[in-house]
Order: structure tokens, then sequence, then C-alpha cells
């Protein structure tokens, strides 16, 4: 008689060698991911916002005032570590002061780029109107006065010398303490067509005069036609008095 074994004894027993083998994998990766330094997967910020600073510290020097700045997160994460030269611009069209941006460039063999942002802020006096100005006023130094402020938080293109304005003409009415801008003046004529005025001409030792008839408009400095009595023309520079200077 034969004799069957126990159903007990026939049970197979549960395969944990795969198991144990895809544990000890995974366990390996993590550990070697936890013991890899952070460089290898992304480059460090540090050597970044040095070469910003270093980059606004040569910008901010030629700025009007007191000059300070802050630089913005950097974003490396996923650009390869260990640029050996990296390089910062200032877009042409970029504002010298304020909320701006700097484009951050590696050069080396794995080239990467990167927008990054800063703030600049220029403490420094800035031109207003002491008083009411009309349209058409010649600006005197009794018309304006100097305010302390940060370029940042002003006009884009006002003006922060006295003298940028005085002798300037006002193209607009404007109130009382108004930040002064230089598209809101412009140059006053000194000569007008049609006027007449002096011409002195001359070289080394001599000095000529005459009367002639302006053939065009000039502000200080601007080139004048002018006829004179003989009908011969001459072009010549417009001076503050309103005569023509006309060099050989």
């Amino acid at each position: 008689m034969t004799t069957l074994p126990h159903p007990s004894r026939t049970r197979s027993r549960p395969v944990t060698t795969g198991c144990a083998c895809l544990a000890a994998l995974l366990l390996s990766v993590l550990l070697t991911l936890s013991l890899t330094p952070r460089a290898a997967w992304a480059a460090d910020a540090q050597p970044i916002q040095k070469a910003i600073a270093e980059f606004l510290n040569a910008q901010i020097k030629s700025l009007p005032g007191q000059a300070s700045y802050r630089i913005g997160s950097i974003n490396a994460s996923g650009l390869p570590d260990g640029c050996p030269s990296i390089n910062v611009s200032m877009d042409s069209n970029a504002r010298a002061w304020g909320k701006t941006t700097v484009n951050v460039r590696c050069t080396g063999p794995t080239p990467w780029s990167l927008y990054v942002p800063v703030e600049i802020h220029v403490l420094t006096p800035y031109v207003v109107s002491a008083r009411p100005l009309r349209a058409g006023q010649i600006l005197s130094a009794a018309d304006l006065s100097l305010r302390q402020g940060d370029l940042a938080e002003l006009p884009q293109g006002v003006m922060t010398e006295l003298n940028q304005a005085i002798g300037q003409l006002a193209r607009v009415t404007l109130p009382a303490n108004r930040p002064l801008r230089a598209d809101m003046l412009r140059q006053a004529l000194v000569v007008a067509q049609g006027q007449t005025v002096k011409v002195v001409s001359g070289g080394v030792g001599f000095q000529v005069s005459s009367d002639g008839k302006a053939l065009n408009n000039a502000a200080v400095g601007q080139l004048v036609q002018v006829r004179l009595a003989s009908g011969q023309t001459v072009s010549g520079l417009a001076q503050i008095n309103g005569t023509v200077i006309v060099n050989y």
C-alpha cells in the first residue's frame, strides 16, 4: 500500500530571492543618491552670485548719487556645475536702475545662459519745478529746485542737475513740484529765421564782423546759415548772445 504525503508537507515555500535582490538594488541606489554631492546635479549658485555682484559693482560707479542693489533668486537647477568662465551683461534696452535683469552666460565646454532679476536703487538729487511753469518759458535758476529721491521710484529720464534745465525752454505748462524730464524741455532758440544777426569770422591774428540775415532757426551750438549783404551765404554756430561764429 502506497502512503501519500501529508498535504501540509507538500505545500511549496514562498520564493523570496528575487524580492530580496530588488530591495537591495533599490537601497544601493538610494544610498548613492544621498551620498552624491548636489553640485553634480545642479550648478552652485554662489559663483553666479559673485559674478553678478562684480558686474553690478562696476556698473553703479557710473550712476549719479548713492547706488545700491539687490540680487534676486538664482535658479541653477539643471545647469552643469563647474563653469570655468561666467560672463554677466545687461541688455541695451534694460533700465539702468529699478527692477531689471542681468544675463548670465557660461562660456565653458558646456555653455548655458540664464536671466537673473536684480533691483538697483540710486539715491540722488533730482530737478523739480520750484513754481508753476508756462509753455514756452525759458527756465532760470529761480524756476527750479532740487529734491532728494530714489531714481528707481521716479519717471524715466528725470534730470539730476540744475544746469541740465537752466536756459531750456518748457515744452508744456507744468505745476510746481513736478519732476522735470528731458522730454519736457527743449533748447531755447537764440537765432530765429529771418532775424538780422552779427556774423563773426576770423583766423589766426584777425577777426571780421558783418551783418546778415539768418536762414534758419537755431539753439546754442547749432548750425546757422546766414546770407550776407554781398549775397554770399556762410555757415556758423549760434552763440548764446545771438551772434554767429564762422571758423575758417
